[in-house]
């Protein structure tokens, strides 16, 4: 699951994500170490080299660090789990990512080499300041800085080469003499002092465009309080939030290709598990056996290795079957049989649910009733599971010391203590 870059930010739909840290602990003993596999993805969400981070880690940690670049293998000494190296990115992300005025990630460095300072810009709010010096990255910093010639819409050096070649080119043959590249221009090499010459920093800094951006910021900061307080609500008043978001998708056609949107909005509210109720009631009606095939990806989204909510999707069902009794009650075999094919349900949860009439969802007249109808699947799903059990065999792998292959022999089951120690239930 991915994380908020700047997580004190709790609003789900908050832009600048990164994929949660993976560490792996590798050896023993003294040659014990930490193995952070998906390194370079976190460190490209905050849009700075993986051998910064991991060397941050190793600081921070006072720990040996090891950066195969090539290999895409990046190391820390020692055993660390990845929770407290996700506190130590927090740290990194405050110090040396988000934005000293706005908490925006959208930052880039400038390294100035021969002043021995680095510089921080960020492009949403046209901020520039300086970074804390007394971090000992900032040495690593300086000795490898980011490479400023593969920054966004910044021309490499053979572009610009390329170009004055062009140029001079072009002047010679209309009979103008271009003049000598270094009287006009620095060497390609040459660091550039001059904060306005990069085209990293080229961004509009008027008053208007800091006041439109702020108001942007400001905007997005009232949103998040919005959404968060939502969380504050009772579980009835989010399922009516969530009732509300799925009608208006409904009426305007966009159920189908949006579910992982509507499953996000659930799972904001925190009402994923039941909220396959309210689908049930907005999506499915007396034609429900067509239905669950049309919108079988949204409620596959929720059902999927989720029992809760498969359980409550068999409550959203009953409750179909009250209103629809008519017409839906006569197929509750059927539509049970639909929805297994379809992986909404699983065997399990369908056979605990056929063990127990209960009044949660409908009356215990109707649920005996539906349960009633529901014999004849439920014993099918018991015989098909007793075959499934007696048509496997155990069996015991002989090693011959004369053959090259593995051979097979089926173990007689008629000693009772045998017949014991296969228990199908149990696996």
């Amino acid at each position: 699951m991915a994380l908020n870059v700047n997580r004190e930010v709790q609003d789900q739909f908050y832009r600048y994500k990164m994929p949660r840290i993976i560490a792996k602990v590798e050896g023993k003993g003294n040659g014990i170490k930490t193995v952070i596999p998906n390194m370079t993805e976190v460190a490209k969400a905050l849009s700075r080299p993986a051998t910064y981070t991991t060397k941050f880690f190793g600081c921070e940690l006072g720990a040996q660090t090891q950066l195969d670049v090539k290999n895409d293998r990046y190391i820390v000494n020692g055993a660390h789990d990845a929770a407290k190296l996700q506190d130590l990115l927090d740290i990194f992300i405050k110090k040396f990512v988000l934005c000293q005025e706005c908490d925006n990630p959208e930052t880039n460095l400038k390294v100035f080499v021969k002043k021995g300072v680095i510089a921080q810009h960020c492009i949403a709010c046209g901020h520039s300041g300086m970074l804390d010096m007394t971090h000992k990255l900032t040495t690593y910093i300086l000795k490898y800085p980011p490479d400023q010639t593969k920054a966004k819409d910044t021309p490499s050096k053979t572009d610009s080469k390329r170009k004055r070649d062009k140029k001079g080119k072009q002047q010679q043959e209309n009979g103008t003499d271009g003049g000598s590249p270094t009287s006009h221009s620095p060497p390609p090499d040459k660091e550039d002092d001059d904060w306005g010459d990069d085209g990293d920093w080229s961004v509009d800094t008027s008053a208007e465009a800091v006041a439109a951006r702020m108001e942007q910021l400001l905007t997005d900061g009232a949103k998040a309080i919005t959404l968060n307080d939502d969380l504050v609500k009772t579980v009835e008043e989010r399922l009516n939030l969530f009732f509300e978001f799925v009608k208006a998708k409904r009426d305007a056609g966009q159920i189908e290709g949006n579910d992982k949107e509507i499953f996000a909005e659930a799972e904001r509210l925190e009402v994923h598990e039941k909220g396959i109720l309210v689908l049930c009631e907005l999506l499915l009606d007396d034609k429900m056996v067509t239905q669950l095939k049309k919108y079988r990806k949204i409620f596959l989204r929720f059902c999927y290795e989720s029992p809760k909510t498969q359980k409550n999707l068999l409550g959203g069902f009953e409750q179909l079957v009250n209103l629809h009794k008519d017409v839906l009650l006569p197929k509750v075999a059927v539509l049970l049989k639909i929805m297994y094919d379809l992986d909404l349900v699983d065997e399990e949860v369908i056979l605990q649910w056929g063990d127990k009439v209960s009044k949660k969802y409908v009356s215990k007249e109707l649920s005996q009733q539906i349960h009633d109808k529901a014999a004849p699947f439920i014993t099918w799903l018991k015989e098909a599971e007793e075959e499934t059990s007696e048509d496997e065999d155990e069996v015991e792998v002989v090693y011959d010391n004369k053959a090259t292959e593995l051979k097979t022999e089926k173990v007689p089951t008629n000693n009772q203590e045998e017949e014991d120690d296969l228990d199908i239930d149990a696996i």
